[in-house]
C-alpha cells in the first residue's frame, strides 16, 4: 500500500507542471549580454556622441583650441548670420544638391533595372558599375581633374574631335559645379546600383511572369512592378542622398576649393574655412549645429509627408 502510494505521488509530482517565470525575474544570459554589449557602446559614445557635445559646446564659445575659451552665448549665431558668405554656400549647396539628384538619383535606378534585365553578362557589368567606389575618393577627384583640364583634358578632347569644346569645365561659374556633379555621380553611383539590384531581388518573379503573358513591354513592367515594389527602397535611399549632398566636402576643396569666385563654397567648406583658414571654432561649431538641425528638421518632415506612401 505504502508502495502504491508512492509511486502514484512519484507520478504525481512527475506530471505537475512548473511554474510560470515571474515576469520580473532576469534572464539569466541578460548579464553576459550587458557585459559583452557595453564596450561597444562606451566607445561609440566616446568616439560619436562626445564629439557632438563638443561641437554643440564650440557653437557658444570663443576659442582657437589654444588659449582659454570664453563663453559668449549667441554671438556666433549672430556673427554668422552677417556673414555674406553663408547665404552664397547656402544656395551653392542647395544646387549641388538639385542637380545631384537631377542626374544622380535616376541614374543608378536605371543602371539596376537594366543589369536586372541582363540574360548574360551581368557579374561582369556590376564590376564595371561598382569599380569606382574601389578608387580612393581624392584620387578619382583628381583624375577628374585632369579630365577637365581646359588645355589637355581627355573631356575636351574627346568633343574636340566631333567639333565641341574647348570648355572651361572648372573655370567657369556655369560650369564649375555641374562638373563636380557629374564626378560625384560616376563615383558614387556603383553602391547605389547594388543596393537597387539586391533589392530588385525581392520582386516576385510571379509579377513579371504575368506581365510578360499579357504583353507588357519593359517600359510598363518597370512602371507598373519595379517602381511601385521599390517604393520604400527609393524613399530611403532619396533622404540619404539628400543628406549626403548636403554634406558634399571633397569634391570642392580638392577640385576646386571653392572658385571660381566662391562659385564651389559648399555649407562643409565653409565650416572647415572658419576652423582650419580662420581658426575660428566657434562659428565652425556654430554652423556645425545649425547644418544639423536644419538636416534634422527635414528629415522629420520628409519622413513624415512619406509615410503613408510608403507603407501602402
Amino acid at each position: 500500500m505504502t508502495a502504491l502510494a508512492e509511486k502514484a505521488g512519484a507520478d504525481t509530482t512527475a506530471t505537475t507542471p512548473r511554474a510560470p517565470r515571474r515576469r520580473g525575474t532576469r534572464h539569466p544570459y541578460a548579464l553576459a549580454s550587458v557585459l559583452f554589449l557595453a564596450p561597444l557602446v562606451l566607445v561609440f559614445a566616446v568616439f560619436s556622441w562626445w564629439p557632438i557635445l563638443q561641437s554643440a559646446m564650440l557653437a557658444f564659445q570663443r576659442t582657437n583650441l589654444v588659449e582659454a575659451a570664453s563663453w559668449v552665448g549667441w554671438q556666433n549665431f549672430t556673427n554668422l548670420f552677417a556673414d555674406p558668405l553663408l547665404g552664397k554656400a547656402a544656395l551653392n549647396t542647395l544646387w549641388f544638391t538639385v542637380l545631384a539628384l537631377i542626374l544622380g538619383f535616376p541614374v543608378p535606378v536605371f543602371l539596376a533595372v537594366v543589369m536586372s534585365e541582363l540574360r548574360k553578362g551581368g557579374g561582369l557589368f556590376r564590376v564595371l558599375v561598382y569599380l569606382p567606389v574601389a578608387v580612393p575618393p581624392v584620387v578619382a577627384i583628381m583624375m577628374w581633374k585632369f579630365f577637365y583640364n581646359s588645355d589637355y583634358g581627355l573631356l575636351n578632347g574627346l568633343l574636340g574631335l566631333a567639333g565641341l569644346g574647348p570648355f572651361p569645365w572648372l573655370q567657369d561659374t556655369r560650369w564649375a559645379m555641374p562638373s563636380l556633379v557629374l564626378e560625384a555621380t560616376w563615383a558614387g553611383a556603383g553602391g547605389t546600383v547594388l543596393i537597387y539590384i539586391a533589392a530588385l531581388t525581392s520582386v516576385p518573379r510571379e509579377l513579371y511572369e504575368a506581365a510578360e503573358s499579357d504583353g507588357a513591354s519593359i517600359r510598363r513592367r518597370v512602371w507598373h512592378i519595379t517602381l511601385p515594389q521599390l517604393r520604400g527602397v527609393l524613399l530611403l535611399m532619396l533622404l540619404l542622398q539628400v543628406i549626403g549632398t548636403f554634406q558634399v566636402f571633397t569634391e570642392p576643396f580638392v577640385m576646386t576649393d571653392g572658385g571660381p569666385e566662391d562659385a564651389t563654397v559648399t555649407v562643409l567648406l565653409l565650416i572647415y574655412r572658419y576652423a582650419f583658414v580662420y581658426g575660428d571654432y566657434g562659428m565652425a561649431g556654430a554652423l556645425s549645429v545649425l547644418l544639423a538641425v536644419v538636416l534634422g528638421l527635414l528629415s522629420a518632415v520628409y519622413l513624415r509627408m512619406t509615410k503613408a506612401w510608403s507603407t501602402t
